[in-house]
C-alpha cells in the first residue's frame, strides 16, 4: 500500500465506521418499530379495526415528506423507503392472520361458486382450511341438503337474479347460519335477505375483480342487516386476510357506488366509444402519446378486454343510476357555448373553481399519478 492509499484509507475509516454505526442504529429502529407495530395490531384486533388504514398512511407519508424536506432529504426516497417498510408491515400481518381460522368448525357454502369471483372465494376459504361446498345452477337438487349444513351461505351470482336465487335458499338454511352476498348492488338484495331469512344477514361487496392473489389493502364494503354479532366472524375473516373493511349502510353503498363504479365506468365506456366511431388509429397515437395517456388509454383498453354483461350490469343495476349517467351526459351541455366562442377564460375560472374543491387531494393526487407514471416509464 502507498502512502497516499494509507492516508486515504485512515482518513475515510471514521466516516465508513460512522455510516456502519448509522445503519445498525436504523436496523435498531426498524425492529422498534416493528415491535410497536405488533402492540397496535393487537390493540386494533381487540377492538375490531381493520390492520390497514389507507387515510393514516396517507397522513404519515405526507408528514414524512415534510420532515424530509425540512433536512434537505429526498421527500420521494423517504415516501419510497416508508412505502416499502408499511407494506411489508402488512405483509407480515396478514400472512400470520391466514395461519389461522376465525371460525375453525365453520362450514362455508358458496352459491355460484363456480364463478370467476366465487372461485376466488372458495380459494380464500379453502385455503385457510375452512370447510367448503358448491353450490351452482346445474346441481340444485342438492341445495337443501348442503344449506342444512351450512354456517355461512354466500350467495355469489349474478346481479339479476341476486334477490331471486336468495328468496330460494333462504327457507332451506338453518336460522342460526349467516346469509350474505357479494353483490354490488345492496338495497334490494339486503332486503331480500332480511325478508326471507330468519336468522343473522350481512350484505358485502368486494371492490376488487377475481384476479386478485390476496386480500391486502383490497376493500370490501359491509352493510349491516341483522344480528350484527353474529354476523362479526365474517367480517373478522376478512380483516384477518389483509382486507379492509368499510361498513356502511345498503343507501350510502349504493349512493357512492353509482359514482365510483356506474359513472366511472360509463365515463370510460363513453371515451372508448368517441375513439371508435372517429376512427382514431389507436397504434399510431400510442407511438407519440405521453405516459398518461398511455395510462389514461390502457385503463378505456382495460374495460374492452373484459365481460361486456359484468358491465352492463353494474351500469344500468338500478334506475338511480341511470338517472345519474343521463344527468351527467346532459352536463356535457354546458361547455358547448364555451367551445363555441373559445373562451379561456370561462375554461379558466371552471379549473380554477374545481381545484379548489379538490384541494390537498389534488396533490395527493399528482405524486401517486407521478409514481404510476414513472413505472410506465419503467415498463415501456
Amino acid at each position: 500500500m502507498t502512502k497516499d492509499n494509507a492516508s486515504f484509507a485512515q482518513q475515510i475509516k471514521p466516516f465508513r465506521d460512522e455510516i456502519d454505526d448509522i445503519d445498525a442504529e436504523i436496523i435498531s429502529l426498524l425492529s422498534k418499530r416493528r415491535k410497536q407495530v405488533e402492540k397496535i395490531v393487537e390493540v386494533k384486533k381487540a377492538h375490531k379495526v381493520p390492520i390497514y388504514h389507507p387515510a393514516r398512511e396517507e397522513d404519515v407519508i405526507s408528514r414524512l415528506r415534510g420532515k424530509a424536506s425540512d433536512m434537505d432529504v429526498d421527500p420521494d426516497l423517504v415516501e419510497s423507503l416508508y412505502r416499502t417498510i408499511m407494506h411489508q408491515s402488512r405483509k407480515s400481518q396478514t400472512r400470520v392472520s391466514k395461519t389461522s381460522l376465525i371460525r375453525p368448525q365453520a362450514r362455508i357454502l358458496i352459491v355460484g361458486g363456480a364463478g370467476e369471483m366465487g372461485r376466488l372465494f372458495v380459494r380464500f376459504f379453502t385455503e385457510t382450511g375452512y370447510q367448503v361446498e358448491i353450490l351452482d345452477k346445474n346441481d340444485w337438487d342438492r341445495a337443501q341438503g348442503l344449506c342444512q349444513n351450512a354456517d355461512l351461505v354466500i350467495v355469489c351470482v349474478p346481479i339479476n337474479v341476486t334477490v331471486k336465487v336468495i328468496e330460494q335458499l333462504a327457507p332451506l338454511m338453518r336460522p342460526d347460519a349467516v346469509l350474505t352476498d357479494l353483490t354490488s348492488v345492496k338495497t334490494l338484495p339486503l332486503e331480500a335477505m332480511c325478508r326471507a331469512h330468519k336468522g343473522p344477514v350481512l350484505g358485502l361487496h368486494p371492490l376488487f375483480g377475481p384476479t386478485t392473489n390476496n386480500l391486502d389493502k383490497q376493500i370490501i364494503a359491509a352493510c349491516a342487516g341483522q344480528d350484527e354479532d353474529a354476523c362479526q366472524w365474517v367480517i373478522d375473516q376478512l380483516v384477518a386476510w389483509g382486507a379492509v373493511v368499510v361498513e356502511a349502510s345498503a343507501r350510502e353503498h349504493d349512493q357512492i357506488m353509482e359514482i365510483v363504479q356506474a359513472l366511472r365506468h360509463f365515463a370510460t365506456f363513453s371515451f372508448g366509444s368517441f375513439l371508435y366511431r372517429q376512427g382514431i388509429p389507436i397504434k399510431r397515437t400510442l407511438e407519440f402519446s405521453s405516459p398518461i395517456y398511455r395510462l389514461e388509454l390502457g385503463m378505456v383498453g382495460r374495460l374492452f378486454a373484459q365481460d361486456p354483461d359484468l358491465y352492463a350490469e353494474i351500469i344500468f343495476a338500478t334506475p338511480e343510476r341511470r338517472q345519474l349517467l343521463k344527468t351527467f351526459v346532459q352536463s356535457l351541455t354546458q361547455f358547448f357555448e364555451m367551445l363555441e366562442s373559445g373562451d379561456k377564460q370561462a375554461f379558466i375560472k371552471e379549473f380554477n373553481q374545481i381545484a379548489e374543491w379538490f384541494g390537498p387531494f389534488g396533490n395527493q393526487a399528482l405524486r401517486e399519478s407521478t409514481y404510476f407514471i414513472n413505472k410506465l416509464i419503467e415498463r415501456f
